[in-house]
């Protein structure tokens, strides 16, 4: 408390429980959570650290779902609670400059009026933050088109474990020598703390066309966005969802999604007027060409409102189908979805477990959602664990990834070597050495631990 003052200190047990979790299943206990309000506050806290060996494990709004901010080794959590101001809005030059603190959306609706706009947006957008998007490189459904977090950062300010304060970048996009912003987006923390973020904004575009596409099957509906894309078409987002996860959606949020269909595409394109129609046609005529049983166009931007805020709340819904959730978030070629996805419900279906479907389906990024009740089975989560493992070595297998964007955390890290070699995991934990000698920087995340690893066997899934 001498550090920070008391104000900034959150030291009671009752008090720290906040902090024991995120978004996902796992929960560790932290030995002090700080609020600081400055750059200075988060120096003082890491020199302080760094002097007692202490890990410093930083957090955003909590909305992780990979374990990023849980206090895995105990330590100080940096709670950015506080630091959540919009430094500066330069219009002409299309930048932001935003403390990590600030919520997603606060940022575009603060540049609207300018007809300005940030381009990533997770389902998380009314609550996570910058700062947490940065640490992710979170992505969204507009992605597709635009790309995700690491596209659209071009500086920040950063707190190293040992105190020392950083530039990285600036408002300038840099060509030349090393990417150290792109290095540090995507980090979850674990090369230091994000302090100042400078952002790019995007215009607003003129106009948008939002499909709605039912099918009878799934391999119906992932078989369309292989023939979208194919087509030249790239829409800003196309967005898959199943059954299951439809019929949870219209119970919570009455989107107006069919559901009698075994899998719906949400497309949108957007951009200059003239052409809309157009690129709407030709999605249109694709979605019935792979037949596509029902066609709606979104008429008013209330309905387009509906039809996203379905979509969005997907996760939040699957309360409906059971109190307990474990999501995945593989990455696959957009042409193996099919096959995939049948992996997919077969790693769920061999362990009397039910899974709901809702994704990123232009570019691959999987996030199926596996439910279950902990009250009636105990044992549940392990069973949704081990089918979360083959998936993920599905989606390796098939050319994909371990993670889209949800990062590796704590959630993953065991499965680090699905993807990654011995000598590829040993060039990132050279990066990391560099930045974070002392290895205070939100440890036991990313890099596989032996107090943790030891009980995970991959050869069985391989």
């Amino acid at each position: 408390m001498d550090v920070l003052g008391r104000g900034k200190v959150v030291a009671t047990r009752e008090d720290m429980l906040t902090y024991e979790y995120d978004g996902s299943a796992d929960t560790a206990s932290p030995d002090a959570v700080v609020l600081p309000e400055t750059t200075a506050d988060v120096a003082a806290v890491a020199r302080f650290c760094h002097e007692h060996g202490v890990p410093i494990v930083p957090r955003g709004a909590g909305t992780g779902l990979s374990g990023g901010a849980i206090p895995v080794e105990g330590g100080v959590v940096m709670s950015f609670a506080r630091m959540a101001r919009i430094l500066e809005i330069d219009v002409p030059n299309l930048r932001a400059v935003v403390q990590p603190g600030v919520v997603n959306l606060h940022l575009s609706t603060a540049v609207a009026p300018h007809g300005l706009y940030f381009v990533p947006d997770p389902s998380s957008q009314k609550a996570c933050t910058l700062g947490g998007n940065v640490a992710e490189n979170s992505g969204g459904p507009h992605t597709l088109a635009y790309g995700v977090t690491t596209n659209h950062v071009t500086g920040l300010e950063i707190v190293l474990s040992d105190g020392t304060i950083a530039r990285l970048g600036g408002k300038a996009v840099e060509d030349e020598g090393y990417d150290l912003v792109g290095t540090f987006v995507g980090s979850e923390g674990t090369l230091g703390m994000v302090t100042e973020i400078t952002v790019k904004l995007t215009p607003l575009a003129e106009d948008r066309r939002t499909v709605l596409a039912a099918f009878t099957t799934m391999d119906q509906a992932s078989e369309t966005v292989s023939a979208i894309i194919a087509s030249g078409v790239v829409p800003a987002a196309i967005e898959m969802m199943d059954n299951l996860s439809t019929q949870a959606v219209e119970e919570s949020v009455h989107a107006g999604y069919p559901l009698d269909a075994g899998g719906i595409l949400l497309v949108e394109v957007e951009g200059v007027r003239d052409g809309l129609e157009d690129a709407r046609e030709r999605i249109e005529a694709i979605c019935r060409a792979n037949g596509a049983s029902s066609l709606r166009l979104a008429a008013t931007a209330l309905e387009r409102e509906k039809l996203w805020a379905g979509r969005k709340g997907a996760f939040a819904a699957m309360g409906r189908l059971a109190p307990d959730y474990y999501v995945q978030d593989g990455v696959i070629p957009r042409t193996r979805l099919p096959e995939i996805l049948r992996r997919v419900n077969e790693a769920a279906a061999s362990r009397g477990l039910r899974i709901a479907n809702v994704f990123h389906a232009g570019d691959g990024n999987l996030h199926p959602l596996i439910v279950f009740d902990l009250r009636k089975e105990p044992d549940a989560l392990r069973r949704a664990q081990e089918a979360g493992l083959e998936i993920l070595a599905a989606c390796v297998e098939a050319g994909g990834s371990i993670t889209g964007e949800h990062g590796v955390g704590m959630e993953k890290n065991c499965f680090m070597p699905l993807q990654f070699r011995p000598d590829d995991l040993a060039a990132m934990r050279r990066v990391k050495d560099a930045f974070d000698p002392a290895g205070l920087a939100n440890p036991g995340k990313v890099f596989p631990t032996p107090s943790r690893c030891r009980e995970f066997s991959l050869g069985a899934v391989r």
